[in-house]
Parts: structure tokens; sequence; C-alpha cells
């Protein structure tokens, strides 16, 4: 996840979020882009990359995404800009919690 924080640009001096998705996102099928400028910005933004490699992180090692992530990976097709916006805001979480997962571990037992 630290090359993916790097790679989208979430550094030292990004401010980290307690939570992975605010009460202000309002994420909703109308959101569909209807602006000529805005649909140029987002042929531009990488919105698949990041929001895969947080579906595999969600898949591997952190639960707490799944019901962030489920909620953006909804709108790979045709996202907007407040998409992205909470796409970053759940890269910025990850770097809060970027020590935070599951470890899987053998156990081995004594019969």
């Amino acid at each position: 996840m630290k090359k993916v924080l790097q790679k989208f640009n979430i550094n030292d001096d990004t401010k980290i979020v307690s939570t992975p998705l605010a009460p202000h996102f309002k994420l909703k099928a109308t959101m569909s882009l209807t602006y000529v400028e805005e649909r140029e910005y987002m042929t531009h933004v990488p919105y698949t990359n990041p929001v895969g490699s947080l579906i595999y992180t969600m898949m591997c090692t952190r639960p707490d995404l799944s019901h962030t992530v489920s909620m953006v990976s909804r709108y790979m097709r045709d996202p907007d800009r407040g998409h992205w916006e909470i796409v970053k805001w759940i890269l910025r979480y990850i770097k809060g919690t970027i020590d935070v997962g599951l470890v899987f571990e053998k156990y081995f037992t004594s019969k």
C-alpha cells in the first residue's frame, strides 16, 4: 500500500483522516458525468487503478475497508469528481492506518 500511496501523491504532508468514509460524502447513481469539463477532467484521473488496489488490499488484509471500497467500486464505469474525492479520502485513511491489518500465521497445536 505504501507504493500505491506514493503513486497517488499521498505523502508525508497529506492530512490523515480517522474514518474510511465521512458522512458528508453522498454517493448516488445520479452522480454521473453531466458536464463536458467534468468528463474531460475524469479522463485524466486513474480512478480504476487505485480502486483496484483498494479491492486487493481489502480482500487480503483490510476487511475494515469492505463497505467503503464496495461503494466506490460500483462507479468504476462512469465515476465523477465526487467519487474521486472519496477514493482520495480512503487513501488518506489508509495512510493513517498503514500498520493496521490482518496477519496470517501458522498455528501449531501440541497433541
